[in-house]
C-alpha cells in the first residue's frame, strides 16, 4: 500500500496464511513516526483490513530499529513559518492521529503490536491502542515529550487506559524509558520474547484468534471498549444485553452444541 503524493511505499500490507494481515510500517529512515502520510496510509489500511472478509486479526509490525518515534517533530517544525504559526496543520495532524487510534479500537479485528524496537510518544500511543502487544526483551517504550516541552497529552489517553494512573503520571511526567519487561508488568503489552521471536510470537496470537467464531470475535471487542468506560451497573446492564445478542448468533448455538457433542465447531461466521 503506497502513501499518498509521491507514491513511496509507507505501510506494506502481506497475507502470510489464511485469516491474518500484517501491515509493517516502512519508513526507517524516519523511525516509523507519524507523519501526516503516515497518519492517513495507516488509517486507511486498518480501514481496509476492518471491511475486509478474509481478515480475522491484524499484525502491526515495523522495519527498522524503531516500531514508532511519535509524531514527526520535523514536519510539525516546518509549519511553524504558516500564517497561523502552525494552528490549523496541528490541529488537523492530532484529529487525524485521534482518528486512527479510534479506528484501531473500533475495528472489529483483533489488532496485535510485534514491537521490535523504540516505541515513544505518539508510537508508545499506537502500541496502548493495539488490542495486543508482543515486545523483544530490547524493545523499550516512552512518553518524552515533557523533555522537549511538548507533554504527550493525546498518548496520554491511551497509556492511562492501559496501565495504573500512578505509572501512567510517571511515564509522563519524568519522561524515562521504559524496559521491555516493565512494560509487561505495568501492563503495557502482553509478552515479551526473544527479539528473533517477536513475529512469530504476534501470528501465533493471531493464528488462535483466526480459528474462533469472527462475529464472537467482533461482538466482544466491541464489547469491551464500550463497558470498561461506562459505571458498573450500567456496564453489568449492557454487557448482559451483549451476552443475549450473541446468545442468538448461530455461531453461538454452534459452539455450544459442538462442546456439548465432544466436537469441534464449524464456524459461519454468523
Amino acid at each position: 500500500m503506497a502513501g499518498a503524493g509521491d507514491g513511496t511505499a509507507l505501510v506494506r500490507v502481506s497475507r502470510p496464511e489464511a485469516g491474518i494481515a500484517v501491515l509493517t510500517l516502512d519508513a526507517p529512515a524516519s523511525r516509523n513516526s507519524l507523519s501526516r502520510r503516515m497518519i492517513a496510509t495507516l488509517d486507511d489500511a486498518i480501514g481496509a483490513l476492518s471491511e475486509d472478509p478474509d481478515v480475522a486479526a491484524v499484525v502491526l509490525a515495523a522495519t527498522g530499529p524503531a516500531f514508532c518515534a511519535g509524531h514527526d517533530l520535523k514536519e510539525l517544525m516546518r509549519h511553524r513559518g504558516d500564517a497561523d504559526g502552525g494552528r490549523a496543520f496541528y490541529d488537523e495532524t492530532m484529529q487525524a492521529c485521534a482518528g486512527l487510534m479510534q479506528g484501531i479500537v473500533r475495528s472489529p479485528k483483533p489488532v496485535i503490536a510485534a514491537v521490535e524496537g523504540v516505541a515513544t510518544a505518539a508510537g508508545c500511543q499506537l502500541v496502548a491502542t493495539c488490542d495486543l502487544a508482543v515486545a523483544a526483551t530490547t524493545a523499550t517504550f516512552a512518553t518524552p515529550g515533557v523533555n522537549i516541552g511538548l507533554f504527550c497529552s493525546t498518548p496520554m489517553v491511551a497509556l492511562a487506559r492501559n496501565v495504573s494512573r500512578k505509572r501512567a503520571m510517571e511515564m509522563l511526567l519524568l519522561g524515562e524509558m521504559l524496559s521491555a519487561e516493565d512494560a509487561e508488568r505495568h501492563g503495557l503489552v502482553n509478552r515479551v520474547v526473544p527479539l528473533a521471536r517477536v513475529r512469530e510470537e504476534a501470528l501465533g496470537m493471531a493464528r488462535i484468534i483466526a480459528a474462533k467464531s469472527r462475529v464472537t470475535v467482533a461482538i466482544g471487542k466491541e464489547a469491551f471498549y464500550r463497558q470498561i468506560e461506562q459505571p458498573l451497573a450500567e456496564a453489568y446492564a449492557y454487557a448482559a444485553s451483549v451476552m443475549v445478542e450473541n446468545m442468538m448468533a448461530r455461531d453461538a448455538a454452534e459452539g455450544i452444541g459442538a462442546f456439548l457433542e465432544k466436537r469441534p465447531p464449524v464456524w459461519k461466521g454468523c
